[in-house]
């Protein structure tokens, strides 16, 4: 990861190439970057490759003001484009449409420096989209607690969302530091029995009702807040649902169509206990969207997407899962482009913030599903085709859960369909294949004091009364050392090995049998340290007994050899080899 814009050091400051406190940003023509520069009262432009920004809108000394050259904290920016900027001028209360190239702004939104509720005034605005085709604006209007669409030329706005006070989302977005882990192994939540024989769509109220979808039996599936069984289950002609979603008011919306099979969304009403077809939408290249108070069924727009198949950065070859944001940017699950794809608001073409060719490529994708922002913007994928689910953090990607291959262990899924975050942080997964919705417990230790990095060290040495084992059949036997671990305090830990010997590691849970080494192994490896040498990265509980086997690569040779275990607290090491009375 790499700065762009600013100082690499993260300084602050007023010069031209450096920012304070950067709040939202815009994609404009030849790649330049667009930065609402929320603390120093401009907008940055930024061209690509270059250490200094320009002052496009505010005074480039950074001082506040409520005129139409100056502004006070900016938050949000979109270009139409010609590269003309739409921006929310937050404490002066205002939207303001600065030309491309021009010296001054005009307020097209709001009253400058008069909060107010009014159809023609604002409080606090900071996010803002615009619709291309049409020119339309739509405003968060933070602190009036409601979204407001401006007509093209308008000079007053229309409520379309919220304005009732303050609310809150339908669903959890957790809070969870860069490097928070969950527990590997998971607990079924629901089996077949219940979900059927595969299982695709789950959503988790920020009350921790959770909803899913029984398809075959065409039945949505709802869980109250510690129930074992479904309180509820709903009965309609389903196709395939393929979607889920859950409002405040325990309205569910269902996307009722796989590919372009059938092709609505259907909408259950929690007062009337009726369906309802919302929308439909035939397409499966492409993103449509569709305000719920507009009355005609045909008024879909093309939110992203051109409708044919492709690998531009307008186009999806497969696209499933969506996320938007507080900004009303969309991100993208492009399942057959390998990528994650986030389309700005008002923009047409997408930019790669995960997988193939994607700006930070941290992570290689095999067709992701699912994606899910957690409120610092942190993103969470699943990832079909390996089995897994992905999170990003402030060195890259990482995998979370299913991290040890497929099959319908604990720690393994097949085939994941989506994901839900409950209010704890606890990840709900659709394990299509295995037929059952797993539940990953959020370790909460893991966040705590995590710039705190304890090092135990063992050392111990292989020589002819060591034990022994075959690795493989095809194998000669080699000395084994059995490792007994004990945590003191969940979390991730690294082991690293160091010796002259060419070593290979290996981590069974509760208990290790030389004669069938493949039994209870959790990972190993054998040469990521480089020099020979092995070195993996685990998550640790202290409910668990953990087995830790160091062996090495040439048969019957004999050395030194040392371990070094970084975590959150020490572990207790204590050679077990020979309690297991194994030599060959």
């Amino acid at each position: 990861m790499y700065a762009i814009a600013g100082a690499s050091n993260g300084s602050a400051g007023t010069a031209d190439n450096l920012l304070l406190n950067p709040y939202g940003t815009a994609l404009g023509s030849f790649d330049s970057l667009y930065i609402a520069d929320f603390n120093n009262n401009r907008i940055q432009k930024w061209l690509i490759n270059e250490s200094n920004g320009t002052t496009v809108a505010g005074l480039s000394n950074g001082n506040a003001g409520a005129s139409s050259i100056a502004l006070t904290l900016p938050v949000s920016v979109v270009l139409d484009s010609n590269d003309n900027m739409y921006f929310t001028d937050r404490n002066n209360h205002r939207v303001v449409y600065w030309a491309n190239g021009a010296s001054s702004g005009t307020t097209i939104a709001g009253t400058t420096g008069a909060p107010g509720s009014t159809n023609n005034t604002l409080c606090g605005p900071c996010g803002i989209a615009r619709d291309s085709s049409t020119g339309t604006l739509y405003i968060a209007d933070t602190f009036n607690h409601r979204i407001m669409q401006y007509l093209l030329n308008a000079s007053s706005g229309t409520v379309v969302a919220g304005g009732n006070g303050p609310g809150t989302l339908s669903f959890n977005q957790p809070k969870f530091c860069s490097e928070a882990i969950w527990n590997p192994n998971g607990i079924t939540f629901a089996d077949q029995s219940v979900v059927g024989q595969d299982p695709t769509v789950i959503f988790v109220s920020i009350n921790n009702t959770i909803y899913a979808a029984n398809r075959e039996n065409k039945t949505i599936l709802i869980w109250h807040e510690e129930s074992l069984n479904p309180t509820k289950i709903i009965y309609d002609n389903f196709t395939k649902i393929s979607s889920l979603f859950v409002t405040s008011n325990g309205d569910i919306y269902i996307g009722d169509s796989y590919g372009i099979e059938n092709g609505r969304v259907q909408k259950w009403s929690a007062k009337t206990n009726n369906f309802v077809t919302v929308m439909n939408a035939a397409s499966s290249c492409d993103v449509v969207k569709r305000l719920l108070s507009d009355s005609l069924m045909t008024s879909n727009r093309v939110a992203a997407g051109t409708g044919v198949t492709g690998h531009g950065l307008n186009q999806f070859h497969g696209p499933y899962g969506i996320f938007v944001d507080v900004n009303l940017d969309l991100y993208v699950a492009d399942c057959e482009n390998d990528r994650v794809q986030l389309f700005q608001s008002g923009k047409s073409n997408g930019i790669t913030v995960a997988g193939r060719k994607s700006l930070n490529p941290t992570i290689t994708l095999n067709c992701p599903y699912g994606i899910i922002l957690d409120t610092d913007k942190y993103l969470f994928i699943v990832e079909k085709n390996n089995d897994r689910i992905v999170g990003s953090g402030l060195n890259g990607f990482r995998c979370l859960v299913g991290c040890y291959g497929w099959g319908s262990q604990s720690n393994q899924l097949r085939y994941p369909f989506s994901f839900s975050f409950d209010h704890s942080g606890n990840m709900f997964v659709t394990d299509s294949r295995n037929g059952r919705i797993q539940k990953f417990q959020y370790l909460e230790e893991s966040c705590m004091n995590t710039s705190t990095v304890v090092q135990t060290v063992y050392a111990s040495e292989f020589t002819t009364n060591s034990s022994t084992y075959f690795l493989s059949s095809l194998s000669s036997s080699s000395y084994y050392e059995a490792i007994q671990v004990n945590v003191r305090r969940s979390g991730l830990y690294t082991f690293v090995s160091k010796s002259n010997m060419d070593t290979i590691g290996f981590i069974y849970n509760d208990y290790f049998n030389p004669s069938h080494p493949n039994e209870n192994r959790l990972v190993y490896n054998d040469d990521s340290c480089g020099a020979a040498q092995f070195r993996f990265t685990i998550v640790l509980e202290t409910s668990i007994t953990y087995i830790l086997v160091v062996t090495i690569y040439d048969s019957k040779v004999t050395g030194a050899f040392s371990i070094f275990v970084s975590g959150p607290n020490h572990v207790d090491l204590e050679n077990i080899s020979k309690c297991l009375h194994y030599n060959y």
